[in-house]
């Protein structure tokens, strides 16, 4: 009995330490792109989300075109309106939460 209620706490809280992509109707060029550069900007900038956001942003729009918009954190919520083919909603390091989308 004490084994079952061990195994269950255990299997509760895995963390991933891949990126999972959540929802994305992005061509499969832009989401690889985004993918990248979002795992490289957490990676860079650990400690600030401020900054992989921007950096993510900044190089998103140099590749596919201006007003791209990133948030990068834990525990948020939203609800945005977005072009269609460009949103990408990604997990990263367990619950760092990245959300890609170009509204011009």
């Amino acid at each position: 009995m004490a084994e079952e209620g061990a195994a269950a706490a255990t299997a509760e809280k895995i963390i991933h330490t891949y990126p999972l992509v959540r929802h994305s109707d992005m061509s499969e060029e832009m989401r690889t792109e985004a993918v990248e550069l979002s795992v490289t900007a957490c990676e860079k900038f650990s400690q600030n989300n401020e900054l992989a956001a921007r950096m993510v942003k900044e190089s998103m729009d140099k590749k596919f075109g201006p007003a791209f918009h990133v948030v990068i954190g834990e525990s948020y919520g939203f609800e945005i309106t977005y072009e269609c083919t460009t949103i990408c909603y990604i997990y990263f390091g367990g619950n760092q939460a990245i959300c890609i989308w170009k509204c011009s």
